[in-house]
């Protein structure tokens, strides 16, 4: 029998997976999928995930990967002009304690994987669950080919459709935002030069934004843009045609409309997110990420927060006494559900308040960002990014 199953091999399951393996735990990872891997491109992580990824002992191989960037920067994408900005280096670096770096999505997934082979973590693909059964001394994983494997605690880490979640807290699908995202990754030498910013830009206009930056050592730029279109159906990484992209944004300024033209092999999704929820918990069985927590983007804190919840679940197991899981599952739920519950509220506000106004909200929008210090800035980002506890919510 292992000590820990973890339902999911995605970026938060193979960090719950090494934080436990690292103390002693032995540890099985159950992922659906033929291989391990990690959909998607481009991610940003701020410095709170890099002190998770150092506690976890990765944190030097995500920034061999990682570009660190120089800059978050919000424009007016209908006027090209700058709204606010916020420097990520000198001050930001010192206050902070580390970096903040984009990566490609794979790039931080390989080096959790790496480290979970090596601590001895058994990796199981194919291996889809079906339910959990549990009692008063172990809990049953049950899979779809039948197998069954017990341990003395289940994490479930698969995802903002996790079949662990809907049978803990069975509140059915996720909430269809209304919003649609089309992304696109380009070789950056096909970007002219002049188009070469080393910072996340996102351009901010009436229901859409446009975000660029980045990836895999500076040799792609990762292109994300997004409309508020009231989407009500959940899609996942259909193909669309370039001109349908180029005609969702006709008001897209000069210069950023020259960096959405690069974009080619567009793909769409409609982004979902779940109202917080105060039970994470059902005796030795508890919940993971987005299984836990989905949120919305636009705070770029999904996988951050992810990883903040491996490293204090990590720190609440032993492999050596494991008697008393379902009161260490329920520390960790309490520890994390204040703070990640202000996440998902926060980046839903900024979908709404900061990155989709139009004409006087979006003016007054502009004046107060703009009338903000960079010190303003790292104050108001301070209880997310300066967080090493990852037990608190911050202020507000």
């Amino acid at each position: 029998m292992t000590d820990l199953i973890v339902v999911g091999g995605g970026i938060g399951g193979l960090a719950a997976a090494l934080a436990a393996a690292r103390t002693g735990c032995r540890v099985t990872v159950l992922e659906r999928q033929d291989v391990f891997g990690e959909l998607g491109a481009g991610i940003q992580l701020g410095p709170n995930a890099f002190h998770a990824l150092d506690r976890l002992g990765v944190g030097d191989a995500v920034r061999d990967r990682a570009v660190r960037i120089d800059a978050l920067r919000l424009m007016d994408g209908t006027t090209d002009e700058t709204i606010a900005a916020m420097p990520l280096t000198g001050a930001y670096v010192t206050r902070f304690g580390n970096p903040y770096a984009v990566v490609h999505r794979a790039d931080l997934h390989r080096p959790l994987l790496e480290a979970c082979r090596e601590a001895g973590v058994g990796l199981r693909v194919a291996s889809g669950l079906v339910r959990y059964e549990q009692n008063a001394a172990d809990v049953t994983a049950v899979l779809a080919g039948g197998q069954r494997v017990r341990g003395h605690a289940l994490i479930g880490a698969d995802g903002i459709r996790s079949t662990v979640r809907a049978q803990l807290v069975g509140d059915g699908e996720p909430r269809v935002s209304g919003h649609t995202i089309y992304r696109s990754v380009v070789p950056m030498d096909t970007v002219p030069r002049e188009l070469r910013w080393n910072a996340v830009t996102l351009w901010a206009g009436p229901k859409w934004h446009f975000v660029h930056y980045p990836i895999a050592s500076g040799e792609f730029l990762n292109l994300a843009v997004t409309r508020d279109d009231g989407a009500r159906e959940a899609v996942a990484g259909v193909p669309v045609p370039r001109e349908r992209v180029l005609g969702e944004f006709p008001g897209l300024g000069a210069f950023a409309r020259r960096l959405l033209e690069l974009g080619r092999d567009w793909r769409t999704w409609v982004l979902c997110d779940r109202d917080p929820v105060g039970t994470w918990t059902e005796g030795r069985v508890a919940l993971l990420g987005d299984a836990a927590h989905p949120m919305l983007q636009y705070a770029a804190q999904g996988a951050c927060q992810a990883l903040e919840d491996a490293v204090v679940l990590g720190g609440l197991l032993d492999g050596a006494a494991l008697d008393d899981v379902p009161q260490r599952l329920e520390k960790y739920a309490a520890a994390r559900r204040e703070r990640t519950a202000r996440a998902q509220r926060v980046a839903r506000q900024m979908g709404e308040r900061l990155y989709h106004p139009a004409g006087r909200a979006a003016a007054e929008r502009n004046a107060m960002l703009g009338a903000l210090s960079v010190t303003d800035l790292y104050d108001a980002v301070q209880w997310l990014h300066g967080e090493r506890a990852f037990t608190s919510p911050g202020a507000g």
